[in-house]
């Protein structure tokens, strides 16, 4: 991390539950299950649709995201991973009211992994309801990196990359998900991520040096929390989400729930499938 005076510091904001990006994510969904109107509780997770956070052209830096230094700390890995995070759910959130949100970055740390320096940033999120109450406390885990080499010959693009619903039911607790470059480009665009990495093919191969487009953390924990609501699940209480290992546009995917005491288990295994271990989870307690 470069040497700066920069400090964390609370951004406070009043912000709408729009239901028009909602809209968009139950389409993009397309599951069957009614899309969530004015009024109707929000579905776990669905705050990163609804909350969209757009940020202004001349603040963007080349890998599509504001630039550090500001919010954020000054990092100068080039590769920026959303890793996981906790989320509790204190009272529901409803399409169309305002909410108050409040963000901070509470924690920076440097490491070193197995592929090189890294540095971890946590920031803590909290959403008020329009009576002032607290109704969601989440932490995000940011993960910043060093760039892959660059690849001279990237992996085509798989051939099952058709567009259309991307969830499909293979058994009574198992489906299958599908990704191709406009569902990556649809979900960027409702959830206000210009993160080039999803929709840019030749800055993901050529200068982070991904095998291809990679598919949203937030996507990937969003259609396993998907699976819980398909099932007819309780009411979420507490929620912890993990990405493990990346996904790319095209892979197969196979999303699993298993129950456990107070919730469901649900993991997302890619291409190795289980016997590679999960690629992404959620780890839902219900009440």
């Amino acid at each position: 991390m470069t040497a700066s005076a920069w400090q964390p510091h609370l951004e406070t904001s009043t912000e709408l539950l729009d239901p028009a990006p909602v809209a968009a994510l139950a389409a993009l969904l397309d599951d069957g299950l009614p899309t969530p109107r004015p009024g109707d509780p929000l579905p776990p997770l669905w705050h990163w649709v609804a909350l969209p956070r757009w940020a202004a052209s001349g603040v963007l830096g080349v890998d599509g995201h504001p630039r550090r230094g500001s919010f954020l700390p000054p990092v100068d890995l080039p590769r920026r991973m959303f890793a996981g995070g906790e989320i509790r759910f204190h009272a529901p959130l409803l399409v169309g009211s305002t909410v108050r949100r409040e963000a901070e970055v509470i924690s920076v740390s440097e490491k070193k992994g197995r592929s090189g320096a890294l540095v971890v940033v946590d920031v803590q999120i909290r959403l008020f309801d329009d009576t002032g109450e607290l109704a969601v406390e989440e932490t995000q885990n940011l993960i910043y990196r060093e760039a892959a080499p660059a690849l001279e010959r990237p992996a085509a693009l798989p051939e099952n990359t058709v567009p259309g619903p991307p969830m499909h039911r293979t058994a009574d607790n198992a489906w299958e998900l599908r990704t191709d470059p406009s569902l990556l480009a649809r979900f960027s665009a409702a959830t206000a991520n210009t993160h080039r990495i999803h929709y840019d093919w030749p800055y993901a191969t050529g200068v982070e040096g991904y095998p291809g487009l990679v598919v949203h953390g937030p996507l990937q924990a969003i259609a396993l929390a998907e699976v819980h609501r398909l099932m007819g699940g309780s009411p979420a209480r507490e929620l912890r989400h993990r990405g493990r290992a990346p996904l790319f546009c095209g892979q197969p995917a196979r999303l699993l729930a298993t129950e456990v005491p107070d919730g469901v288990a649900l993991e997302l295994f890619g291409p190795g499938g289980e016997s590679a271990g999960p690629n992404a989870t959620v780890d839902l307690t219900t009440d």
